[in-house]
């Protein structure tokens, strides 16, 4: 069965369908919910016939020759690296398909663009084709972009534009770097497994790796690439949020991981204590920064930031303990930026103000929504029995025990992070506190009818917490489908290591 393909080409043909549907928003939602769910139950049917976990290698692949001439094939798979987020893409966007119910402006060109991404999400992950994941991953920069140019806020097309600028401007430079390395032996050939079999110099190594990590950066993002995200988050919606937090980061980490460390490992070798000071720098400064933002989407948008920096210091380690806890914080990460981002925009919808200054009090007439919030938050700040908790700890203590390092060097990174840790918990408190605490906005009370939380908001809230308990109760849930995928790949990038053209220029190795 090509559970693959189907997933891909499932959505992208129900969307074709949906301007044939009759007029009516509840025909559309329906039809573009129902979409959703049978390509999450195709992607779990995937990784439940055709995935096996102790199995390192590339699993249900599927190879059709497309274009011979130029060395294109459809060829798409799946391992450790890329399982995990195909079922984390088809379950964030299934939820958020239930999120956009209240969308009544255009609703079939809506469910239309999500369906799309959707598709265009799940190839990202699943193609072993350097070409083709360039034109997957162009083809999701569409949909985000008129979904916030048409669904934003009021400055929407600044937004947007920016987006589309850095996004598609960055896109570049992973064409140029995989067309390089495609053409490198004289004959085009653009499959991963192809391209880690060839002994690329190093100094071209570096330069794919120096471009790919500028591509990669944008939409991770990793500081200053990351402008673009608060003013993106400020203006979108709550499914578009969903999708922006909870899926189109994680190809950043995603893409890191396959192209940078698998296929370049003599230049991660060098880069990789650069990537493990611009890990502790997002911590540091997205904490801080998001500390003081006053506007309540790009509080959440900045602390997002803050957490991808664990997934840069994970990359970078060469432990697998370290790198695993990486795969896991995308995962967890995904789960509780979702839930935040629907949490706005469901305060937003009843509040409507995103300054926290005008809020205060809410938590008396909205107190499932209070309880909910506390949750996520929680989950948020990595306490104890979240999935947070345990993904940022095996960043820590992978990266702590990483012999590659100095000591000195250990150290100063660590007290570096544990610097955004401790943040956290404080601006996620006080945030909790002037939304929903002290006395009632007069002003607000007055003009806004502040309803406690819907059913339909309650579920989609419920589906997340769960997995994100699940995992912080039980890691293994979700570790065990790619601790074989995580250990090859760290025995590759070790073994850069010792080879003897290689030359540590950051900091001295002591081994």
């Amino acid at each position: 069965m090509p559970w693959l393909s189907l997933a891909i080409l499932f959505p992208i043909v129900c969307a074709l369908g949906i301007p044939l549907l009759p007029e009516g928003n509840k025909v559309v939602r329906w039809y573009g919910l129902g979409a959703s769910l049978i390509t999450f139950l195709i992607t779990a049917a995937g990784y439940v016939k055709g995935y096996d976990p102790a199995i390192e290698g590339l699993q249900m692949a599927e190879r059709i020759s497309w274009v011979p001439q130029l060395g294109l094939t459809w060829s798409v798979g799946a391992d450790g690296l890329s399982m995990p987020l195909i079922l984390l893409t088809s379950f964030i966007t299934s939820l958020a398909a239930l999120a956009a119910w209240p969308v009544t402006f255009k609703p079939k060109l809506f469910y239309f663009l999500l369906l799309i991404m959707n598709g265009g999400q799940i190839m990202v992950f699943a193609v072993q084709d350097l070409i083709l994941f360039f034109l997957s991953w162009e083809l999701e920069l569409v949909p985000v972009y008129l979904m916030i140019s048409i669904w934003g806020g009021k400055n929407r097309q600044y937004a947007a534009t920016k987006f589309i600028i850095y996004t598609a401007g960055s896109s570049l430079f992973i064409l140029l770097a995989g067309l390089a390395m495609g053409f490198w032996t004289g004959h085009a050939n653009f499959e991963y497994t192809y391209l880690m079999e060839q002994g690329f110099p190093k100094n071209f190594q570096l330069w794919c790796y120096a471009a790919f990590l500028i591509a990669f950066g944008v939409k991770l993002p990793i500081v200053p690439f990351h402008t673009w995200l608060p003013d993106a988050h400020g203006e979108a919606t709550a499914p578009v949020h969903m999708l922006l937090a909870g899926i189109l980061l994680k190809m950043g980490g995603y893409a890191l991981l396959r192209f940078n460390c698998q296929l370049l490992p003599d230049a991660h070798a060098v880069f990789a204590p650069f990537l493990i000071v611009l890990g502790a720098v997002n911590i540091i400064y997205a904490a801080l920064t998001s500390f003081a933002q006053r506007n309540l989407k790009k509080k959440i948008a900045y602390s997002s930031i803050s957490h991808m920096g664990f997934v840069l210091i994970g990359i970078g380690s060469f432990s697998a303990l370290g790198t695993s806890g990486a795969m896991l914080q995308m995962v967890s990460h995904g789960l509780i930026g979702a839930s935040l981002f629907f949490l706005v925009g469901a305060t937003y919808d009843r509040t409507h103000t995103l300054q926290l200054d005008e809020m205060g009090g809410v938590g008396q007439n909205m107190k499932v929504m209070f309880a909910l919030w506390t949750m996520c938050s929680m989950a948020s700040l990595a306490l104890p029995g979240m999935s947070g908790f345990v993904s940022e700890l095996m960043v820590f203590a992978g990266f702590a025990t990483d012999t590659v390092y100095s000591l000195s060097f250990r150290v100063v990174m660590c007290g570096v992070a544990a610097i955004g840790v401790i943040l956290t918990p404080i601006y996620l408190l006080s945030m909790l506190r002037e939304i929903f605490y002290g006395k009632p906005n007069a002003e607000l009370v007055s003009h806004t009818n502040l309803v406690d939380a819907e059913p339909r908001e309650i579920y989609v809230v419920t589906a997340l917490l769960i997995p994100i308990i699940a995992i912080g109760l039980y890691p293994r849930i979700m570790s065990d489908t790619y601790k074989s995928s995580i250990d090859a790949l760290v025995a590759r990038d070790r073994a850069a290591l010792v080879r003897p053209q290689i030359v540590h220029t950051f900091t001295p190795p002591t081994v």
